[in-house]
């Protein structure tokens, strides 16, 4: 069932604190600001899709400059 795998794969705090490197604070602050990658809310549980981190990281700004030609 399509749904049973989607819940299978959702995301809490900790996993995204674990996949990012950041402490679980940092995640809560994140959702606070509203800077943060979607979440669900299911009752008082923060879930994140998988696929919403990824695309929020790939989002962020990278550092490094121009390019060595």
């Amino acid at each position: 069932m399509a749904t049973t795998n989607t819940l299978e794969t959702l995301m809490n705090e900790r996993d995204v604190a674990r996949v990012t490197g950041l402490s679980v604070a940092s995640v809560r602050r994140w959702r606070l600001l509203r800077q943060g990658p979607k979440y669900l809310k299911i009752g008082a549980a923060v879930r994140y899709h998988a696929e919403d981190i990824a695309a929020w990281l790939e989002s962020r700004p990278t550092g490094g400059g121009s390019e060595v030609q």
